[in-house]
């Protein structure tokens, strides 16, 4: 991806032309994307891509395509190397930047157009689409636009493209080294690679060319391969999927990339960056270093921002990557492995879906926030430059915050909340590059909602108007049009108590550079009972940041609230997504106590004296408990049990040293047994013990407390069942399998293996059981990012049809609980698969 001659789109044009939905390039139609479309479900899910340019330019550098080939093939290249690596980096896809104008514009397929280097006896694009798809990844293709760099790098009078060749094939002349001619030559590669690679994720395209336009390529690319995605570089072409922003650098902190970029979520966006400090974004011979605070950083604050990172590494000839850029992957496979719950599965928080706030915070700390997908409840602090005190101090956005814990630890982190504020004290041992913080809310409170009130303004763009500011849709907005000083009011229906504003400008705007950014800098702020008798409350400057800002007011009791923008950061385009008045700032919240059933050892209100740890597979949720190694160190689950009887009480562990684990189980403080946690041969072989015991209706705390120096074992789980023995685990590969094979080539299975069932409706999995139990937990691994549903029937009868999620990778073991309902005896447990894809593939279900 050279940085090109070509003229781009600036920030303010790209934003415009996106508003006014026009295509760049005179006469062409006006065309959109979808804003959402399933085939942008895998670019939604992930959380990065690793991006490679490599070609025939590749240090040492070839001239002769057929020579190039030769070296690859020679050198050992490996598509699944660039998949491991990928996967290193906790990216989900590959863009494979070959047909690049600065590499020799080599084709990394047998083409049969002529015009540039194509292979001859290899298909390095198959290979890697294979590669990638069997990892549950995609790869994108790289296609360029660009034809001037057609002589870099060689003799006077020649060129890496063939005219004359191409000419012949076409029927007419076709100068290859003008825009239009490349353009009709790429054009054709284009409907070359779509008919050769139906599993192609998409084009990555770098950038516009005038004859694709003419011809409507994008819009053929979406009939003829419907499940391609389109992404551009640097320009907010309104047709395609993504756009890419390239090398933002010059803002402070370095690593907050988000500030750079101008489009509003929910459009995909991704940034892409160099991984080696200096240098090309090809390999030249050099092996030049990484930077780690300014990548980690990077990574984090765009996924901080709901934004792709697509992270650039020069691989070699041999595919192979240089000793610094391969030293930083395997560093970080193992660093963002310990917090990844945090990044994955998540989106930024201070934006449209919700979350606390990111940005400057008290005393030189900043940082971003996430928010889980799944659980609107739960977020974590990532705190990438540390404050110069032990405080840390934030707004919490209306959040009752319930609890909040060290995620690298899972030690609990002492918290106060007042006054709209999070602060967090006694903190210490901050992380070199990201100390995270896991934090559990009840709910935001002190809200008015959007349908309470009324909206005008004194200024708005025609499809634009105020209530879009407030009504709750984030796809919506208030333009405010180009007016220096405008004005926002709320009409609350009647009086009602007013502590402050909040308001999501529209993330449209860089905040690096400042002169592009349209964010409100001076404001006032007015209240009035009737309308028409204004009375100013306060006046101010906002920070010239993305995300929530908060202006707080002495509280007061109005009908009317007006904020009027006095001055701006930069450009005077103010756009308001959602703007809200707060009644009152939110109080601490609490965290729900679970009923009976599967608890997990990492999940709240659960407590771990150790650390929580995913680096021994096996283990189900997104972790286990690994206390300290000291008596005394405990695991500690709380439950709220609806009525008095016997329980069944079953913790799942690993030991893997030679000697017992022996720890005491205590129930409200009362130890009731003092199993020995016995060895089980290795720290990714799972076990359970279990006991029964006397529980009266209410709320209790069961705790593990380790009694030998060598503290508890690993502990995954416990599950709590009314009455009967304790859960019981079937291995898939023992059950009857209808579709499927039994398989052992991914790591983290227990038992003998996993059933890998047949990619079909209908594949099933039927255990025979022993009751009586209330719930089955079913054990899988779903590397894709495509979600498999299966039903699962007692007896012939359906209970539930669960989605098992994909997890990331083969390797990658999570659980989903049923409730179920079967009286003692024997009685058949069916799981069936109800798409093309079929199930995940199937460790064992534990039946309880």
């Amino acid at each position: 991806m050279a940085p090109s001659l070509r003229t781009r789109l600036g920030a303010w044009c790209a934003a415009a032309l996106l508003a006014a939905g026009v295509l760049v390039g005179a006469g062409a139609p006006a065309a959109h994307a979808d804003l959402q479309n399933p085939r942008q479900d895998f670019l939604r899910a992930a959380t990065g891509g690793l991006f490679l340019h490599w070609g025939m330019r590749t240090s040492p550098g070839y001239t002769s395509c057929s020579a190039w080939e030769n070296a690859v093939v020679a050198g050992g290249w490996d598509p699944n190397y660039w998949v491991a690596e990928a996967k290193k980096l906790h990216t989900q896809y590959i863009v494979l930047a070959t047909f690049h104008s600065r590499l020799g514009y080599a084709r990394p397929w047998p083409s049969a157009i002529p015009g540039s280097c194509d292979l001859s006896g290899h298909d390095f694009l198959g290979d890697l689409i294979a590669a990638t798809n069997a990892a549950g990844m995609k790869t994108i293709l790289y296609m360029t636009d660009d034809p001037q760099w057609n002589a870099e790098g060689l003799p006077s009078g020649q060129s890496w493209l063939n005219s004359s060749a191409y000419s012949a094939y076409k029927g007419h002349t076709v100068d290859l080294t003008t825009r239009d001619g490349f353009g009709e030559f790429s054009y054709d590669n284009f409907f070359e690679v779509m008919n050769r690679y139906p599993d192609l994720g998409g084009f990555w395209i770098d950038n516009d060319n005038q004859y694709w336009l003419d011809h409507n390529l994008y819009q053929q690319i979406y009939a003829q391969r419907p499940n391609y995605t389109i992404s551009n570089n640097n320009e907010d072409t309104p047709i395609m999927d993504m756009i890419s922003n390239e090398q933002k650098t010059g803002m402070t902190p370095a690593y907050d990339y988000p500030q750079a970029v101008y489009t509003a979520a929910p459009r995909l966006i991704e940034a892409d960056f160099k991984l080696p400090t200096n240098g090309s974004w090809w390999y030249t011979g050099t092996d030049n270093a990484v930077d780690y605070q300014l990548t980690l950083g990077r990574l984090v604050t765009n996924a901080g921002s709901s934004i792709k990172a697509l992270m650039a590494e020069t691989a070699m000839v041999n595919g192979k990557f240089p000793a610094a850029q391969a030293a930083f992957n395997n560093f970080a496979n193992t660093y963002l492995n310990a917090v990844w719950e945090s990044i994955g599965g998540t989106e930024g928080g201070g934006y449209m879906y919700g979350g606390l706030d990111p940005g400057f915070w008290n005393d030189g700390a900043h940082g971003v926030t996430t928010i889980s997908k799944t659980n609107p409840n739960l977020h974590y602090i990532h705190v990438l430059t540390a404050p110069t005190t032990s405080t840390l101090k934030l707004r919490d956005n209306a959040y009752r915050i319930a609890q909040v814990t060290n995620l690298r630890t899972g030690a609990p982190v002492s918290f106060t909340q007042s006054g709209g504020w999070l602060t967090l004290t006694g903190l210490s041992n901050w992380d070199q590059y990201d100390t995270v913080f896991k934090v559990v809310t009840s709910g935001r409170a002190g809200i008015i909602a959007p349908g309470g009130y009324t909206m005008s303004a004194s200024a708005s763009a025609s499809g634009h108007p105020a209530s879009a500011a407030a009504d709750g849709d984030y796809t919506t907005y208030w333009d405010a049009t180009g007016a220096t000083t405008v004005s926002l009011r709320f009409d609350l229906g009647s009086a009602k108590a007013v502590q402050y504003i909040g308001i999501n400008q529209r993330e449209d705007s860089t905040v690096y550079p400042a002169s592009g950014s349209a964010r409100i800098n001076g404001y006032k702020v007015y209240t009035s009972p009737d309308g028409s008798t204004w009375t100013q409350v306060k006046s101010g400057t906002l920070p010239n940041a993305r995300g929530v800002q908060i202006i707080d007011l002495t509280k007061v009791t109005t009908r009317y609230v007006r904020l009027e923008k006095t001055s701006t950061q930069g450009a005077d385009q103010l756009r308001v997504d959602e703007a809200w008045i707060g009644s009152d700032y939110a109080t601490p919240g609490s965290v729900a106590v679970p009923g009976p059933g599967l608890l997990e050892a990492e999940t709240p209100p659960a407590l771990c004296d150790g650390t929580i740890d995913s680096n021994q597979a096996g283990y189900s949720g997104s972790g286990f408990c690994n206390t300290a190694n000291a008596a005394g160190a405990y695991a500690e689950w709380q439950v709220d049990v609806p009525a008095a009887g016997t329980y069944a009480l079953t913790f799942r562990f690993a030991n893997g040293t030679t000697a017992d684990r022996t720890s005491t189980v205590a129930v409200d403080g009362t130890t009731v047994a003092t199993p020995a946690f016995a060895p089980t041969g290795a720290w990714t072989t799972w076990a359970t013990t279990g006991l029964n015991t006397t529980l009266t209706a209410g709320v209790h705390t069961i705790r593990v407390t380790g009694t030998t120096a060598g503290g508890a074992a690993n502990l995954d789980y416990l599950n709590l069942a009314a009455g009967g023995p304790p859960p019981v685990d079937y291995q898939a590969e023992n059950c009857t399998i209808s579709g499927g094979v039994v398989e052992s080539n991914h790591a983290g299975y227990t038992g003998t293996g996993f059933v890998n069932g047949d990619n079909a409706v209908g594949a099933y999995l039927e255990c025979a059981v022993t009751g009586p139990a209330t719930a089955v937990t079913i054990r899988y691994a779903n590397g894709t990012t495509t979600d498999r549903p299966m039903t699962v029937a007692v007896d012939g009868s359906t209970v539930a049809t669960p989605v098992f999620a994909g997890n990331g990778d083969w390797t990658v073991w999570g659980s989903v609980g049923v409730p179920i309902s079967i009286s003692s005896g024997t009685h058949l447990v069916r799981l069936t698969a109800t798409t093309a894809n079929g199930g995940p593939n199937l460790d064992r279900i534990t039946v309880g």
